[in-house]
């Protein structure tokens, strides 16, 4: 089974928004050395939690400082753009790293409603468009003219960047299957129905024209904490559990809490039972232990590969964890 990340560069209690940019640089460096698969990084705007507002940029930047690893956005929210410029962005990507980058898209805002308006001159995105500019985004890619306007998606060149479509719904599996895309299931974001939604992509799934695959290619995304013993993992994985439970709170978080503060922190009855409710977005244990509940979600979803998002404090735990799970999988 192959092994990948997603990093969403967050900011640590007393680290600033130019270390988390630092560490993302760091951990794609090392998850590179240890034999990961591929490394995405997010998008998200407006907080004070997370550092990667620009993943097209941060992908630039992280491809030219690893090897082999395939470098990615996880995902370009595309309702806020042109799907002629995202093109023209990642054709140019592909030029310079070719067969090294990944094209994951989704349509959520990415920040709260007014993060909307901001991006889009004042108006509200058409997310109802999406298909729309999901077919000219395939097209652009792949040197077409889908408005038959002399207008094409340069530099041209060999190799397309594969395009991933995320999602955490049933509408998105459709789409993709649809469009004959690769299609990532957020598990860390919605612990319910995947399983579902990612049988309704494989049973659906259509080669794309112009021909983007002809097979369909489905992973999975999910929290993983991994710790040297089951005690250490849980004490990690608390400060996870807090800035959850925050963000569902609507609390403006400053930094993703340390264990020391979710441990003194009181929860009542009824933030405890949210705190075992989000553990379903998250897999947390030592290695082995790890290994057996990822092999067990690759197997519910059928897929062969999982998508590792690991938010932990201190940074050099978050190394840590990556490094006990390729040692558990022998990655090389």
């Amino acid at each position: 089974m192959k092994l990948s990340v997603l990093d969403q560069s967050p900011i640590l209690t007393n680290i600033s928004p130019t270390e988390a940019l630092r560490q993302t640089t760091a951990l794609a460096k090392h998850t590179d050395r240890l034999g990961y698969h591929r490394f995405w990084v997010s998008e998200h705007h407006s907080t004070r939690s997370l550092a990667g507002s620009a993943p097209e940029i941060l992908v630039a930047h992280l491809a030219a400082h690893t090897e082999n690893i395939r470098v990615g956005t996880g995902g370009i929210l595309l309702p806020h753009y042109s799907a002629y410029k995202i093109a023209e962005t990642f054709r140019v990507l592909e030029t310079l790293h070719p067969n090294r980058v990944d094209l994951g898209i989704g349509r959520a805002p990415g920040g709260m409603p007014n993060v909307n308006l901001a991006l889009n001159n004042g108006h509200r995105p058409n997310v109802e468009g999406y298909p729309r500019q999901v077919k000219e985004l395939v097209a652009y890619l792949h040197g077409e003219d889908p408005h038959d306007m002399d207008v094409f998606a340069t530099p041209l060149g060999e190799t397309t960047p594969p395009i991933w479509m995320l999602g955490s719904s049933g509408t998105s599996a459709q789409l993709a299957s649809d469009m004959g895309l690769s299609y990532s299931f957020a598990h860390f974001i919605n612990g319910y129905g995947g399983t579902r939604a990612m049988q309704r992509y494989y049973d659906r799934f259509t080669p794309s024209q112009p021909q983007q695959q002809e097979r369909p290619n489905g992973n999975v995304s999910v929290f993983v904490i991994c710790g040297e013993s089951e005690e250490k993992a849980e004490y990690l994985a608390s400060s996870l559990d807090l800035a959850l439970l925050r963000i569902e709170q609507g609390g403006n978080a400053q930094g993703f809490p340390t264990p020391e503060e979710a441990q003194n922190q009181y929860y009542s009855l009824f933030e405890k039972e949210r705190i075992q409710e989000n553990r379903k977005r998250m897999v947390v244990g030592t290695a082995q232990q790890v290994r057996q509940q990822l092999e067990m979600l690759a197997e519910g979803y059928g897929v062969n590969e999982i998508i590792v998002n690991t938010i932990v404090y201190p940074f050099e735990e978050r190394l840590k964890s990556y490094e006990l799970l390729a040692k558990e999988f022998e990655l090389s």
